[in-house]
């Protein structure tokens, strides 16, 4: 009881509450805490789209990280990347080139030359010229 009376003494004699003092603070501390947790889970987003082979710098990748709902999973964020022509899939390119390869080096060449215009003509959107022209220079260059 003589700590209620001394408290209540201090409270008239100072103007100041210590318990609003130390809610204040720990309201502080807490927002502090609930910023540092968005910047981790911030930094852990941007992290598994790193390991899915997205390169966060891309000015068409920072609308994709942004619109990205799905899992954040490396596998599924490559999957929808690569659905979304953000990245292109290196596996099925390095299968395709293996394959070439495997059918140059067995003299087994009997694919016909391909008509770059035709399927140029062809093409239903955007990407599917980029994709067709992307494939054209990889084809020029020397192994």
């Amino acid at each position: 009881m003589d700590s209620e009376l001394e408290l209540e003494v201090e409270e008239q004699e100072s103007g100041r509450n210590p318990l609003r003092e130390r809610m204040k603070q720990l309201e502080a501390e807490n927002a502090a805490l609930k910023a540092r947790a968005d910047e981790a889970a911030s930094a852990a987003r941007e992290l598994a789209f790193v390991k899915a082979g997205v390169d966060p710098n891309l000015p068409v990748a920072k609308y994709f990280v942004k619109a990205y709902d799905g899992e954040l999973t490396a596998d599924a964020i490559r999957a929808a990347a690569i659905e979304a022509a953000i990245i292109h899939d290196t596996k099925a390119a390095e299968k395709d080139a293996w394959d070439r390869t495997s059918k140059v080096a067995s003299g087994n060449n009997s694919e016909p030359p391909v008509d770059l215009m035709t399927r140029i003509g062809k093409a239903t959107s955007q990407a599917e010229i980029e994709m067709l022209l992307s494939e054209a220079r990889q084809a020029q260059q020397p192994y």
